[in-house]
């Protein structure tokens, strides 16, 4: 099994060690310091469940890697659109591409069935974009409940969890699912196959479309947010908003509000990814998250005021801190 990983950084390279301590071959794609480290000294992975050091191939050049059965997707969905001249070399006719992307997937309509089977959600595909770069036949979608950050080039801090599950966008148990799930799991990494995976999207939505978008506004971490009394309840109101949408669609989502919270408190003062982003000078990746939900609304027919408000403010920061 030969699997290029696209965007090494923290979540892409700690599967791409897993996956060749389980004997694959693969192949990190990165730049920068991150990627000298890795050709020098491998991936270290430094984890509650042991520290490990894995040495696979690493490159900046997608050239050099040539084809592969696998390419996984490291990158922020906000990259997808742009990431054609480097996912070219990568892929041959049969080739999967496994999308660890928070928030609705620009593949969420194909082969969904139903009337909106095949549906294209602009904020997620402007015009196309993303799906003329990547096939929507190649997605294999992925969900990752698993935390990890850059301690340093190289150095990969883990720091719960280490489920990613998978599933086909026609709901079927595929040999290649089954076959991924196999060495992740070899590699010692949980790895479901779902048969109906935009489940775990929403669940995992509940907390990204409400969360990322007030810790960046706000500027605070998960506890915070939870123990602030008004904030905590427009989280509240933005989650059954999004539970709203994803029962219009035909989406139960197996998780009520109480418990997300619940959850989200226990994880202490962590910063949520888009308020790191916001930080480091990074793009906000809100339109996956939020927009996409927003326009969903919109074509379901169901009210979401409180979303539509924090999308507005929240763009607005986006736009401000890219100029």
């Amino acid at each position: 099994m030969k699997v290029a990983v696209l965007g090494a950084g923290a979540i892409g390279a700690y599967v791409g060690a897993a996956l060749h301590r389980a004997g694959a071959d693969v192949h990190l794609i990165a730049r920068g310091p991150h990627l000298a480290a890795m050709r020098q000294h491998g991936v270290r992975v430094l984890s509650p469940r042991g520290d490990f050091t894995a040495h696979p191939h690493a490159t900046d050049d997608p050239g050099e890697v040539g084809p592969a059965d696998y390419v996984f997707l490291g990158l922020k969905a906000n990259a997808y659109a742009a990431c054609g001249p480097l996912i070219a070399p990568l892929l041959h006719e049969r080739t999967a591409v496994v999308a660890a992307q928070n928030g609705i997937p620009w593949w969420y309509f194909h082969r969904h069935g139903g009337p909106y089977d095949g549906h294209r959600l602009e904020s997620v595909d402007p015009d196309g974009a993303v799906s003329r770069v990547l096939a929507p036949e190649r997605a294999v979608g992925c969900v990752v409940y698993a935390a990890t950050e850059l301690q340093g080039p190289g150095v990969v801090r883990h720091l719960e969890g280490t489920r990613f599950s998978l599933g086909e966008p026609d709901r079927s148990i595929s040999a290649r699912c089954l076959d991924l799930s196999e060495a992740m799991r070899t590699g010692g990494l949980k790895c479901p196959v779902e048969t109906d995976l935009r489940g775990d999207i929403w669940v995992k939505l509940l907390g990204n479309i409400s969360f990322n978008p007030i810790s960046a506004l706000a500027r605070a971490t998960m506890r915070q947010m939870c123990l602030h009394g008004g904030t905590r309840r427009v989280i509240e109101t933005m989650m059954r908003e999004t539970l709203s949408v994803a029962e219009a669609l035909g989406c139960t989502v197996g998780v009520s509000v109480e418990r997300r919270l619940a959850g989200a408190e226990r994880v202490g003062d962590h910063r949520t990814s888009t308020l790191q982003d916001l930080e480091r000078g990074k793009p906000l990746e809100l339109d996956v998250l939020l927009a996409a939900v927003v326009e969903l609304a919109e074509i379901t027919g169901v009210e979401v005021p409180t979303l539509r408000t924090v999308h507005a403010i929240s763009d607005l920061l986006a736009l401000r801190s890219a100029a």
